[in-house]
Parts: structure tokens; sequence; C-alpha cells
């Protein structure tokens, strides 16, 4: 769980590059330079490092940082629960 965050804070951080890393969880899009540009940008980021698609959508929160870590934690928790009924299936046959 530390990790995803450390990971988010560096794909924060090379999007943000003038805001503190221990600033980066708690910007709002009212505190960052937000655009639709930073948004494609930082997306384009999140999904290379997490390898995962996702719509710039997801963080049109007024807590970006929340908001995409809460995405992923989710993906995260839906690969486990799929990677664990597939072994349950085979383990069945």
């Amino acid at each position: 769980m530390h990790d995803t965050n450390a990971r988010l804070i560096r794909c924060f951080s090379s999007v943000f590059p003038d805001i503190e890393p221990k600033k980066i969880p708690l910007a709002n899009i009212e505190s960052l330079p937000w655009d639709s540009l930073t948004a494609v940008t930082l997306a384009a980021v999140v999904q290379e490092e997490f390898d995962m698609e996702i719509d710039p959508a997801h963080f049109a929160d007024s807590n970006p940082f929340e908001a995409i870590e809460n995405y992923i934690r989710g993906h995260e928790d839906r690969d486990v629960t799929e990677a664990s009924t597939l072994t349950t299936v085979r383990d069945s046959v």
C-alpha cells in the first residue's frame, strides 16, 4: 500500500515539479496548475507507472491524488479478487 502511495507521488512530482512531494497528497485542483492538458498528461504518466488504463475523468475530484489513489487501489483489489477466483476454479477442476 505504501508503495502505491510513493509511486503515485513520483507521478505527480513529474507533472508538478514545483510542489513538494510531502504536499502532493493534500493538494487540490485549486492549488494545482490544473487544466485539461495537465489531466491528460497525469493520466498518461499514471497509466505508464501502474500499467493500467485510467480515464482523466476519474480524477476530476477536488483532490486528484486521493481520487487516483482510490481508483488504483480499487483496481488492485479487483485484480486480487479475480486472481483468487481463477485459482479457486483451477484448483477445483
